[in-house]
């Protein structure tokens, strides 16, 4: 399963990037509102500059002829930006628009596996369904993962499942044992899958023991 980063911040990126485990960006309006100094064609082409993956940048726009008009000037940025698209009429009829003209969409806000597979019928590269604002009202957000990947898998659909709104490294977990083909989480949530307490105890345990030892030795020669 590929890992994006759902961030506009660049450092952060940057970071993930030197890991040597970051697939993508996804970015969104709100994300590009807790940034600051840069515009979002700034960050975007930025962005692009540090990975070859995916960069999803999201329109604003409530019709399709602005959707278009946003997407296409995002497109032009660089050639790996995916356009962010939400779920609506508007947005699958601009979807479809998008891709007869080769342009690459990600369907977002998506909370069911009809809606998704209504998006990857339109042309949508990439399918959003948000696990964890389904389970904040009481749904199993897992269940549409599960369910949509079946559907890709079963029919033979180009589009890929991306698991959004991740709240925690269990669903990172859950997303890749359910088929998602990929999943974004915040910088937070890499940091938590990196460390465990028993890791960073033995670290700091193996360290010891090695100074122990060398000083040891060092006193053994003196």
């Amino acid at each position: 399963m590929k890992l994006f980063l759902d961030t506009a911040d660049i450092e952060e990126i940057r970071t993930v990037a030197r890991w040597g485990v970051l697939d993508g960006v996804t970015t969104n309006p709100s994300l590009f509102a807790r940034t600051s100094g840069m515009t979002y064609d700034e960050i975007l082409a930025e962005i692009c500059t540090i990975t070859d993956g995916p960069v999803s940048a999201e329109v604003v726009a409530e019709d399709a002829e602005g959707m278009l008009k946003e997407g296409r000037h995002f497109a032009k940025i660089a050639d790996n930006i995916v356009v962010k698209v939400p779920m609506s009429e508007t947005g699958l009829e601009a979807i479809s628009r998008f891709a007869a003209e080769g342009i690459s969409t990600n369907c977002t806000l998506i909370f069911t596996a009809n809606q998704g597979l209504l998006a990857a019928k339109a042309g949508a590269s990439l399918l959003s369904p948000f696990v964890g604002r389904l389970d904040d009202i009481n749904e199993e957000g897992m269940v549409v993962i599960r369910e949509l990947s079946d559907i890709i898998r079963f029919h033979e659909i180009e589009s890929e499942v991306l698991s959004a709104s991740i709240r925690h490294p269990r669903h990172v977990t859950d997303s890749a044992l359910a088929g998602a083909h990929i999943a974004t989480l915040p910088f937070k949530i890499f940091q938590q899958m990196v460390h465990h307490p028993l890791t960073d105890k033995g670290i700091t345990q193996f360290r010891a023991d090695w100074d122990k030892a060398r000083k040891a030795l060092e006193a053994a020669k003196g």
